[in-house]
């Protein structure tokens, strides 16, 4: 009976992880682990950097607005021999020959300025704001998808690290039993055949220990791969069931809404339309203006300098370019078409997610309570199992099958307490809601927009704006 009661008590102490009590100080806790994903996790700075990247389509855009002004200049050597007169013609010079070295120099400034291209320069404008857009919301995505995974391995290591717990706990009481059904067998109360099945059970038991040790060391390189620290005294994780939706319906509703799955395929029409209307602007006229001065010295033996300066509009309509301007169009529509599919088929599988999340949260909660009951009734099981087995109403097996009935209902109740926990971030994730500001996390929010007026109306620099 000892070994029954340390059972329990080491068991106990590792089960309650959705319903413990206050947290010790120096305990870590889910809410941290969070945060640290969120800042440190590199596959999501590396979304942030490429949020940063899609950025400069915008100026790169907008650089069509803005005139683009080259300057030239050349200076060299040259030698001329010039004569002035030929052979039969009337013209005649008192120096018909005229030979010398020179020093040319010529200097060019030209400004080009587009004052009209069918209307592409603003398209190619919207649809990179639209990339914009559509780039912050596979932003989201992918944060969310962090913290989901920061979620599921903290809760991944508290279930392991439990189940390990029971199946030590559970060894040791074999170990007691095995010992005491010796002892009975010396004074020839049982047979070799008990102690043979005390053996096996000890040995099942003792293998049982080692799988659970060796998901656990899974378990903590995941935790680090994604949270960045190696999982130390870890708080009990609790559902998030407060920052959900009321209902199944609600929920369906509003993922058509906030999902960013959904969000960023909506911003992939707006690219794909714009893109129709630019490749349709390569029909219509261009109107251009250009403005420069050019000075030049040296350029002949008989004059030293020269300046001009012009200023020329051209217009050019096209007429038949071979027919590949029309092949992009056709194409473009068709994409366009496809992309409007997409968006469907995204808020499909969006309301299936919901739906399947949905329904494992409401199963979790039932595996639980029922786990709970489980483990209860296996305990009082097993103590009149043993109670009867000294009575010689039982034999040994059924002590052993008894006791290994209660371990599986620990680790059933310790998974159903860890799947509990997922699934309501889980469905949280699948609303588009899971996000530090909807959790109250204790991390500064990163703005994507900050980098964006950042460099928007950048007319010129190499350095972007971390100093790089």
């Amino acid at each position: 009976m000892h070994g029954v009661k340390l059972f329990t008590g080491a068991a106990v102490s590792v089960l309650l992880l959705a319903l413990a009590g206050p947290t010790p100080a120096m305990a870590d806790t889910i809410e941290a682990a969070l945060v640290r994903a969120y800042q440190n996790n590199p596959q999501l700075n590396a979304q942030r950097a490429q949020v940063r990247s899609t950025d400069e389509n915008v100026p790169q855009a907008l650089s069509g607005y803005r005139p683009k002004v080259n300057l030239s200049i050349s200076s060299g050597y040259q030698y001329q021999d010039i004569q002035a007169t030929q052979k039969g013609s009337s013209i005649y010079s008192a120096s018909p020959y005229t030979s010398g070295p020179l020093q040319p120099n010529s200097a060019s400034l030209t400004i080009n300025q587009t004052l009209y291209n069918g209307n592409q320069t603003a398209n190619r404008t919207r649809a990179a704001e639209s990339q914009v857009s559509g780039s912050r919301e596979a932003l989201r995505v992918l944060e969310q998808t962090v913290l989901l995974q920061a979620a599921t391995s903290y809760m991944d290591y508290l279930r392991d690290s439990a189940t390990l717990e029971v199946q030590r706990s559970n060894v040791r009481v074999l170990e007691q039993t095995l010992k005491q059904t010796r002892d009975r067998f010396n004074v020839g109360e049982v047979t070799r055949t008990d102690v043979a099945q005390s053996e096996a059970q000890l040995a099942a038991g003792r293998t049982q220990a080692l799988t659970a040790e060796s998901n656990l060391t899974t378990t903590r390189a995941n935790f680090r791969r994604i949270i960045g620290n190696e999982p130390t005294n870890l708080a009990p994780g609790s559902p998030v069931d407060r920052f959900l939706p009321t209902g199944i319906a609600s929920a369906v509703n509003l993922s058509l809404v906030e999902n960013p799955n959904v969000t960023a395929a909506m911003f992939g029409i707006d690219v794909n339309y714009l893109q129709v209307k630019i490749n349709e602007g390569a029909l219509l006229p261009t109107v251009t203006v250009q403005a420069g001065v050019t000075q030049s010295t040296e350029q002949t033996l008989t004059v030293f300098k020269t300046s001009t300066a012009s200023a020329i509009a051209t217009a050019s309509v096209p007429i038949f370019q071979g027919g590949a301007e029309y092949a992009l169009i056709r194409q473009s529509k068709e994409n366009l078409a496809q992309q409007r599919l997409n968006l469907e088929t995204t808020r499909d599988q969006t309301r299936a997610n919901v739906v399947q999340a949905w329904g494992q949260l409401e199963a979790g909660k039932a595996q639980v309570k029922s786990a709970q009951a489980q483990v209860t009734a296996s305990e009082i099981a097993l103590n009149g199992v043993r109670e009867e087995a000294k009575a010689g109403q039982r034999t040994t097996l059924d002590v052993l099958n008894a006791q290994q009935a209660l371990v599986n209902a620990r680790v059933a109740l310790v998974t159903a307490q860890h799947d509990r926990v997922v699934a309501s971030y889980s469905v949280l994730n699948a609303v588009g809601r899971l996000a530090p500001q909807v959790l109250g996390l204790n991390t500064t929010v990163y703005d994507p927009s900050v980098h964006y007026h950042q460099v928007r109306d950048s007319w010129a620099g190499v350095r972007i704006p971390d100093g790089r």
